[in-house]
């Protein structure tokens, strides 16, 4: 029996002895893909090859990718092989070989390498692909009876660009796994014919009509799901119960005191909490942050939905840090970014659980108070877009829901949750069509990809001239532009930084004895083709001009100033509050710096203080600036600091500031730090959960910081009559006149409050012996009134209190009976009856009760009932 780390070695090595290119499993962060939140398949980072938007740097690689998928999120755990993170083993050619290695070597590796039976083997093809029956059966060896048709065999990427049949390989488990039925084949519903492999031929291009033509270089993308191989060389029922799952289970089990296999009730959720906890430990390795929206959304979600389970499991206290250090031992070795990024995961992990902990606390409250209103109207379902909303906002599982609810004899209205659920997948799709980006535009792709690199000179030069090699404008390629038009042009070289790496793009002129132009953006594409948006002011602007390029010098100053600054800063958090600070994203402007990093407390003014103090003692120490291109492993080695969760290229430069800075930084930079002048931190804040910000100006915007400080200063002083020095002893004397003022306003509501209870005491009457005091009064909030009835109470000192008052729009009663258990009557009860009157409900302890109501019209009727409702109840 082969255990899964043994499955994913001997797949690679297979393919690596058939001359394929070994690539570590790219990031689940799809890079210059917009169409995608997470990598779902192991051929999205080989995409750009595929469509051949760059030319592949090798003709075949193989992986063991990292995939997160959420579509089938609900029904994880319920089956043997949904998940949300998978691993996807593929084998990849870039135009090299085509069907015949890809089928081949497929068969090669599953009866020979894994020693699979033939007999237990079936493999599907497209009806047309006879290309494909005709190698499988006679260059692979496969039982032409075994090779069946499947009209869904045809893979496309989407509407339009590469397409083509593929064949799957399928695994019979065996009759004891089937249905029973005796037409139970391929394609079945049951378990029993197991899908391992799908072989992919890219062979054609689909246009905009649907034509599909022959590709001049035919690709092969294949997917083997390590998981679902494990579960047939494990010979076990389902992937969970393979090597790759049941250590996660066994220690989830453990916590709870569970045992894996004794309830399926439990076997549900011990399924999906380790399903969910291998999908958040990987996101979070990635650099991948919960949040509430995006991919963070995602990761938010799948980590609550294994909270919420832990807690059907009995699991009350903080777990999924345990859980996660199980999944480190067994995948460390081959996801390094496991124990790399440790502290991160974490972290994360316990915060998130703590910060659920009162979400959950939220939701139970708004789904109990449905449930009130729900008994108010005597109903016993409960909507389904309610309970949609609970699954979507605070992620209550729909079964957990439809539990607590049934304790209560109440149900859910499954078919209108469905309905809610439908919908908000629906409006997810479009959203998703509203990603498409430019890089889509295959008018636009294909031209680029012909014009390739353009040549950045920004680092030595501001100034030069280039040719203009194309010129774009909505989806297509002009000959030329005139005056008014905003364009996107290519150059064969530019001295304009695109935007990159938080640092906003270059501003300037492009111009000739013809055209006069401002550039107003620039972006980089994934061929290195570097496209200018212009703004045509003067002229006509054609393709093959030569033309003058201009950077705006001050705006480049500026930024590279806050750049530069950037740098020393993260040094400086680094050295004060320690060493697990790590970059969490920047903005670089010519007006200011942004600066996100990993913190989990606010600073204190002491620690901002030193921090600025460290950046602006390596300012004054006029460091030099360099910059140097080396491979990724020697920066790694030297120390460079690397922004987490990015992916490098094999050789990367690096920029060094003296000896107190060195990072991997492709932006531009000031040539000593003195040039940076003074920085100046203007702000520091949290913006989610383990994340902090940091706002800083510098150069001359420190200096207009500092002048618009002395401006505001000079303004106070003039309004309080005092100078600019005198300020704190003048506002400290304000404070003081206040304090003072507020006491005095105290002491008079005392007395005006004392005046209304003794108002409120002669209005009292006995009811079958019974002081009743019911009225209406002014409170602000339920807090006041409560106040109030306290100190009627301790006037009373033996007697019931019913206390109205609106606000806002609605009613707030208080009830309280003096002393408790008075002539056996309860404020609870009373409260009851008295807010139903105003359309309300409530209820409370003996002594004291509050309640609310809808109706401030009928306060008056309700007071007028109350006597007789005490009367009704002592009676009782």
């Amino acid at each position: 029996m082969y255990s899964g780390n043994q499955l994913r070695e001997m797949f690679l090595r297979f393919f690596e002895a058939k001359q394929h290119r070994v690539l570590p499993s790219a990031s689940l962060i799809p890079k210059d893909d917009p169409t995608l939140l997470l990598t779902v398949a192991g051929m999205v980072p080989f995409k750009p090859y595929f469509q051949r938007r760059i030319e592949p740097p090798f003709p075949r690689a193989t992986t063991a990718q990292k995939c997160v998928r959420t579509p089938d999120l609900e029904i994880v755990g319920k089956t043997a092989r949904h998940h949300t993170f998978f691993e996807m083993l593929g084998n990849f050619s870039f135009g090299d070989y085509f069907k015949t290695e890809a089928i081949t070597w497929a068969w090669e590796f599953v009866t020979q390498t894994l020693e699979l039976p033939a007999a237990i083997l079936w493999v599907s093809i497209h009806p047309e692909d006879d290309e494909a029956r005709k190698l499988w059966v006679e260059k692979a060896g496969v039982a032409p009876e075994r090779v069946v048709v499947d009209a869904s065999n045809f893979w496309a990427a989407g509407p339009v660009g590469p397409c083509g049949p593929c064949s799957e390989i399928y695994v019979d488990l065996g009759e004891q796994r089937g249905c029973g039925s005796p037409d139970c084949a391929i394609g079945c519903d049951c378990d029993r014919f197991l899908e391992i492999w799908n072989l992919v031929f890219m062979q054609y291009n689909r246009d905009e009509q649907g034509q599909l033509t022959t590709l001049p270089k035919q690709n092969i993308d294949t997917g083997m799901g390590l998981e679902r191989i494990a579960s047939v060389m494990q010979n076990v029922k389902s992937n969970f119960d393979t090597d790759l799952f049941v250590p996660i289970m066994d220690k989830v089990a453990d916590i709870a005191g569970k045992k894996y296999g004794a309830q399926a009730k439990d076997d549900l959720a011990l399924k999906v909490i380790a399903d969910h906890s291998r999908a958040v430990s990987f996101m979070l390795a990635d650099g991948i942050r919960p949040g509430n929206e995006g991919r963070g959304y995602v990761l938010r979600r799948i980590l609550r939905r294994a909270i919420r389970y832990a807690r059907l499991l009995g699991i009350e206290e903080p777990f999924l840090e345990r859980v996660f250090q199980v999944i480190q031992r067994d995948y460390a070795h081959h996801y390094p970014e496991l124990k790399e990024n440790e502290n991160f995961i974490s972290s994360h992990l316990r915060i998130e659980e703590a910060g659920f902990q009162a979400t959950l606390e939220q939701g139970t409250q708004i789904l109990q108070e449905k449930v009130k209103d729900l008994r108010l109207s005597a109903q016993s379902v409960f909507a389904g877009a309610d309970a949609f909303s609970l699954y979507e906002t605070y992620g209550f599982p729909i079964e957990l829901t439809v539990e607590m609810l049934a304790e209560q004899n109440i149900t859910v209205d499954m078919p209108a949750f469905e309905q809610a659920a439908a919908e908000h997948r629906s409006q997810a799709k479009e959203n998703s069509k509203s990603m498409r980006a430019l890089a889509e535009n295959r008018v636009w792709t294909e031209k680029i990809k012909e014009i390739g690199e353009t040549g950045f000179r920004g680092y030595e030069r501001q100034s030069l001239e280039g040719r203009v090699e194309g010129i774009f404008q909505e989806d297509r390629w002009l000959n030329e532009a005139a005056e008014g038009d905003e364009v996107l042009c290519i150059l064969d070289q530019t001295p304009f930084y695109a935007e990159s790496g938080g640092q906003v793009t270059d501003h300037g002129q492009l111009r000739s004895s013809q055209v006069e132009a401002d550039v107003i953006g620039v972006s980089k594409e994934l061929t290195g083709t570097i496209a200018h948006r212009l703004l045509i002011r003067r002229g006509i602007l054609r393709t093959g001009e030569i033309v003058r390029l201009e950077v705006q010098a001050e705006r480049r100053k500026a930024v590279s100033r806050h750049h530069s600054a950037t740098h020393l800063l993260q040094e400086a958090l680094r050295a004060v509050i320690g060493t697990h600070v790590q970059q969490a994203g920047s903005l670089v402007t010519p007006e200011r710096l942004r600066f996100d990093f990993t913190h989990f407390s606010a600073l204190t003014q002491e620690e901002l203080q030193a921090v600025e103090d460290r950046l602006n003692a390596a300012v004054f120490a006029n460091l030099p600036v360099n910059t140097i291109e080396m491979p990724m492993a020697e920066a790694k080695a030297s120390g460079a600091t690397a922004l987490f969760g990015e992916k490098y290229a094999d050789v990367v430069r690096v920029v060094r500031m003296g000896e107190q800075s060195k990072e991997l930084c492709g932006g531009t930079h000031v040539r000593m730090t003195g040039e940076i002048g003074l920085v100046k931190i203007l702000s520091e804040a949290g913006i989610g959960a383990g994340l902090r910000r940091i706002e800083a100006v510098a150069g001359r915007e420190a200096l207009a910081s500092w002048r618009a400080l002395e401006e505001q200063m000079q303004s106070v002083a003039a309004l309080l009559k005092a100078q600019p020095a005198d300020l704190n002893k003048r506002v400290g004397a304000l404070l003081s006149q206040i304090k003072e003022a507020e006491r005095d306003v105290q002491k008079l509501q005392t007395e005006i409050a004392k005046a209304e209870i003794t108002e409120l005491i002669a209005q009292v009457r006995e009811v079958e012996g019974i002081k009743v005091l019911a009225a209406q009064v002014a409170a602000a909030d339920m807090d006041s009134l409560r106040h109030m009835a306290d100190m009627l109470r301790d006037k009373l000192q033996e007697g019931v209190i019913i206390l109205g008052a609106a606000s806002e729009g609605k009613v707030n009663w208080v009830t309280a009976v003096v002393p408790p258990g008075l002539s056996g009557l309860h404020a609870g009860n009373i409260i009851k009856e008295v807010a139903a009157i105003t359309g309300g409900g409530g209820g409370g302890r003996p002594e004291m009760a509050q309640a609310g109501g809808k109706d401030p019209g009928k306060i008056g009727e309700a007071i007028a009932q109350a006597p007789k409702i005490v009367e009704k109840m002592k009676q009782k």
